[in-house]
């Protein structure tokens, strides 16, 4: 079913595509990808670079975003779906189902959770071309609320229960069992709090032909406070990203990639450094002049590689793709989205959701 959503989701940017004229557009009319990271839980304290702006800010101005993102995860081995199908009636995940996940053969896991996180951007631009920005972060952990209405809607469109059923819900078991390490907890072991500040300079003098602007950023992940399990590997990632926009009178096209450093982490399942590439597609179009819609796809390699695990489903490449909206009141921009895992399933949420607000002059109608 995923899959065949994102074959929908492709085919539908391509009959934009035929649609879209070449005519110019002002940048000032669209508002650009969704400022929101991915918040899988496997390697989720890496550095992700979010994607670049399209509102064209002047000389001495600035800007304010709050991002509000909200996932479900449950993820699991073939072996320990195996396992789970074989229960009858709900359980918590305790000693005893650990006992029996690590006597499966080969290597297991299962995540179990919910996650909260919220960031807050400030911008300001130096110069007609040159701009910085500060992304202060904090997260929550917990069982949620999701699980029911998951399930619910698993039942009534005939799709697989993926072993939920033997499981209470919304509570929170994260178990790895891989050659690399074992790890077994069965509450987070923090509710939550502050992430490692993300700071970064963009600059936007470029083009490329006669339709697409470039925009190029450098970013770095700083652990201002050392290493804390599930907020900070305690080390430092850098990142770089170009993003090209093409505007036309009621459409915006987006490519972003970016590649980041990421030093890897100390932390429950300990994993090398590596080059770590993402790429983004995007597309906007009007609905109104004040309201877009936006629709956007994601693909990044995990952080696991075959040093740390043989399960293929740890090491896939994730593929997500989120569909939402922009409504400007003013110098104020509201944005609703929902992402959706498109493959891959057991190394992404099953489903996430984005709230946003932004605050800036260069945003009010001119």
């Amino acid at each position: 079913m995923r899959t065949l959503l994102g074959c929908c989701s492709l085919a539908l940017l391509g009959l934009t595509a035929q649609v879209a004229t070449a005519a110019d557009g002002d940048s000032g009319d669209f508002f650009g990808l969704l400022r929101a990271r991915d918040i899988t839980p496997f390697g989720f304290l890496r550095l992700d670079m979010r994607p670049t702006h399209a509102v064209a800010v002047p000389s001495g101005g600035w800007g304010v975003e709050m991002e509000l993102a909200y996932q479900n995860t449950w993820a699991l081995s073939p072996e320990v779906e195996r396992y789970l199908g074989t229960l009858q009636g709900r359980r918590e995940i305790g000693p005893d189902e650990l006992a029996a996940i690590r006597a499966l053969p080969g290597e297991n896991y299962l995540a179990d959770l919910e996650l909260a996180l919220l960031d807050v951007t400030f911008q300001y631009k130096f110069s007609s071309q040159w701009g910085a920005y500060l992304v202060l972060s904090g997260v929550h952990y917990g069982g949620g609320f999701l699980d029911s209405s998951i399930e619910s809607f698993h039942d009534t469109f005939g799709f697989s229960d993926f072993g939920r059923p033997a499981v209470v819900r919304n509570g929170t078991s994260y178990i790895l069992d891989l050659k690399n390490s074992q790890v077994a907890l069965f509450d987070a072991p923090t509710s939550g709090g502050l992430l490692d500040p993300t700071i970064g300079v963009r600059y936007s003098g470029l083009t490329f032909g006669k339709d697409w602007q470039v925009i190029l950023e450098g970013a770095t992940k700083v652990p201002v406070r050392g290493r804390r399990d599930l907020l900070s590997t305690g080390r430092s990632d850098y990142g770089v990203q170009m993003t090209l926009q093409k505007f036309g009178k009621r459409h915006a096209w987006y490519l972003a990639g970016s590649a980041v450093y990421y030093a890897g982490s100390p932390n429950f399942a300990p994993n090398d450094g590596k080059i770590i590439p993402t790429l983004l597609v995007g597309y906007e179009r009007h609905l109104t002049g004040n309201t877009h819609v936006i629709l956007q796809g994601y693909v990044s390699p995990s952080v696991y590689s075959d040093r740390d695990t043989d399960l293929d489903e740890l090491r896939a490449t994730k593929f997500q793709g989120s569909l939402g909206i922009y409504h400007r009141i003013g110098a104020g921009l509201i944005s609703f989205a929902v992402t959706e895992n498109l493959q891959n399933l057991n190394n992404t949420p099953d489903i996430g959701f984005q709230l946003g607000f932004a605050l800036a002059p260069a945003l009010r109608e001119k």
